[in-house]
């Protein structure tokens, strides 16, 4: 068996750890306002234009062979990606997301996808084939970390951890601890395990983990712009994957929170935690859980001026890899991923980052019981 080359030096728990763990914190404003859409059907576009969005123009070639086993054909095509200003729409929350604005047009190509986020029984197979171990089951080095607390210097990962009452939203720590041995397989702590979690999506993957596994797939991770295009599923502009109703005909399309964040679930969607993959309806594209469930890594790097540098150069951006390099103003010194799709802790009232247009970031070796992936393939 082979195993994976040493880590990049994983960083201990931090307060600057927010916006890895969900809290979604604005960037500067880089445009205002906001444009209700109307419901538009798959593939279609709008044949007129709405706020900034222009009508999605899907390839119309078919996938060049069958699909691969748990994928689908994203067929290509140029869109406006982006999202404006939510918060005067029902479960918009509380944040502005202006780091995915200004709205712009992207052409990609067309690309196979998994319909799934990546579960356990699938790591697991991976794991067994190549003796690989996550990021999270390693434990930091002291020398990598100087006056880390001793406590924070062992193997373990980043575990939700409900408070008993209402606490104040501005404070994460009151939600999260650092677990000592919670990994992919002891999701909540060295007392749990996956077991009869086989089809929920595999958590506490660090990005260079799910790089790992995409390569010995022989996939890889989508970028940012293939996720969102995926992720609209032809629709221009609309709110959600499925549409602008977070709930059409009253139906719980995802799994988000409900009830008052962080302290009470009330699990209307059917969930507390994690829900097994595909137990929503998928998008127009056969693509599940796009929205919540977990958050999934994109292989970008993570800019709050990605969009507005994309704007500035006067043409549509064609098959876009994100920036170069990584900067996030709130922790300069962090090396940041694109994360996208929001998790089961978003709710209106703290993170709804379910929409589809929105952005998240991760520290590239850190890690949650909320954060995936899942994998594309070029044809």
């Amino acid at each position: 068996m082979t195993r994976n080359p040493a880590p990049t030096p994983r960083r201990p728990f931090t307060a600057g750890f927010a916006w890895q763990i969900g809290l979604g914190l604005g960037a500067a404003a880089l445009v205002a306002g906001l444009c209700r859409l109307p419901n538009d059907r798959p593939g279609g576009g709008l044949a007129r234009r709405h706020g900034p969005f222009s009508a999605t123009a899907p390839l119309q070639a078919g996938p060049p062979s069958p699909a691969p086993k748990g994928m689908a054909w994203i067929p290509g095509g140029e869109f406006s990606m982006g999202c404006l200003d939510p918060r005067s729409i029902p479960y918009g929350g509380p944040d502005p997301m202006a780091d995915a604005r200004p709205v712009h047009r992207v052409r990609v190509r067309g690309f196979w996808m998994d319909r799934t986020e990546v579960t356990n029984a699938q790591f697991a197979a991976f794991v067994a084939a190549t003796g690989y171990v996550t990021i999270a089951e390693q434990a930091p080095k002291a020398e990598d970390f100087p006056g880390a607390p001793p406590e924070n210097l062992v193997a373990g990962s980043v575990v939700f951890t409900p408070p008993p009452g209402a606490v104040p939203l501005e404070d994460h720590l009151r939600w999260w601890a650092y677990v000592k041995g919670a990994d992919w397989r002891h999701p909540q702590g060295p007392a749990s395990s996956i077991e009869g979690r086989e089809q929920e999506p595999v958590v506490h993957i660090a990005f260079e983990d799910a790089v790992a596994y995409a390569t010995w797939a022989g996939k890889r991770l989508p970028t940012e712009a293939e996720w969102e295009f995926a992720a609209r599923g032809g629709l221009t502009g609309a709110t959600y994957p499925w549409g602008d109703d977070f709930r059409p005909s009253g139906r719980w399309m995802a799994n988000t929170w409900q009830g008052r964040f962080p302290a009470e679930n009330t699990a209307a969607d059917g969930f507390t935690g994690l829900a097994p993959v595909a137990s929503f309806p998928p998008n127009a594209y056969g693509l599940h859980d796009m929205s919540g469930n977990v958050w999934e890594w994109c292989a970008d790097w993570y800019r709050p001026d990605t969009y507005a540098k994309a704007v500035g150069s006067g043409a549509v951006a064609d098959n876009p890899r994100g920036p170069e390099s990584s900067f996030d103003p709130q922790e300069p010194g962090q090396a940041k991923r694109v994360q996208r799709g929001g998790s089961y802790l978003c709710s209106e009232s703290y993170c709804a980052r379910y929409i589809v247009g929105s952005r998240g970031k991760g520290e590239i070796s850190s890690a949650t019981n909320h954060i995936g992936f899942r994998c594309v393939k070029s044809p």
